[in-house]
C-alpha cells in the first residue's frame, strides 16, 4: 500500500466515525481497540493535516463520554448482577474494586479508571449502581474522557512530530508506544492493588 493511498484512507471523511464507533464499542467489550484508534489518528492528524487533531480530540472524548454513560445507565438500572457474565469471579473483584474506590474518591477514580480498561467498565457499572448524582458524575466522566483522548491523541501526534516518514512510519511506531504505555499502567496499577 502506498503512503499516499494509506494517508488518503485514514484521513478521510469516515476516519472520524470510525474512530468514534471504536471508542464508543470499547466502553463495553475491552477487545475493541478504541485507545489505538485514537493514537493512530492523532498521528495522521499530525502527518496530514486531515483530521484536525482538535476534531480527534473532541470526537473520541465524545464517543468515550458516551460509552461510560452507558454502562453508567446499565448498572443503574440492571445493577450488577442481574446477567450471568456480571457474576463471574473476575467480574466481581472488578466490582468490588471499584465499589471501594468510589467510596473513598469518586473523581480520582473516575479520571485513573478511564486508563484502565476492565477498571472503567466495573466503575461505570458501580456508579450507576450506587446511584451516584448523575449530573455530576456526566460532569467527571466527560472530564476524564477529554483528558483521556487528548492524551491518547498526544502520543500519536508527538511520535509523527518526531518521525519522519508520514503516516506510514508515525502510526505504526505510535500504536506500539501507546499500548507500550498501556501495559505499563496495567502493571503500575496491578502492582499497587496487592
Amino acid at each position: 500500500m502506498s503512503t499516499d493511498l494509506l494517508a488518503d484512507a485514514l484521513a478521510g471523511p469516515w476516519s472520524l466515525a470510525a474512530m468514534s464507533l471504536l471508542v464508543l464499542g470499547d466502553a463495553f467489550f475491552v477487545v475493541i481497540p478504541g485507545e489505538i484508534a485514537v493514537t493512530a489518528l492523532g498521528a495522521v492528524a499530525t502527518t496530514t493535516g486531515t483530521p484536525a487533531l482538535w476534531a480527534v480530540v473532541l470526537c473520541a472524548a465524545g464517543a468515550a463520554a458516551l460509552g461510560d454513560a452507558c454502562c453508567y445507565l446499565i448498572g443503574r438500572v440492571v445493577g450488577t448482577e442481574r446477567w450471568g457474565w456480571m457474576r463471574g469471579r473476575r467480574i466481581q473483584q472488578a466490582l468490588a474494586w471499584a465499589h471501594d474506590r468510589l467510596d473513598h474518591g469518586t473523581a480520582t477514580v473516575l479520571f485513573t479508571a478511564r486508563f484502565v480498561p476492565f477498571a472503567r467498565l466495573a466503575v461505570n457499572l458501580v456508579a450507576g449502581a450506587s446511584r451516584i448524582h448523575p449530573p455530576r458524575y456526566l460532569a467527571l466522566v466527560t472530564l476524564a474522557a477529554l483528558g483521556w483522548a487528548g492524551y491518547q491523541a498526544a502520543v500519536g501526534a508527538m511520535v509523527a512530530a518526531v518521525l519522519p516518514g508520514g503516516p506510514l512510519v508515525a502510526v505504526p511506531v505510535s500504536v506500539a508506544l501507546a499500548v507500550a504505555l498501556g501495559l505499563g499502567l496495567d502493571r503500575l496499577t496491578r502492582g499497587r492493588d496487592r
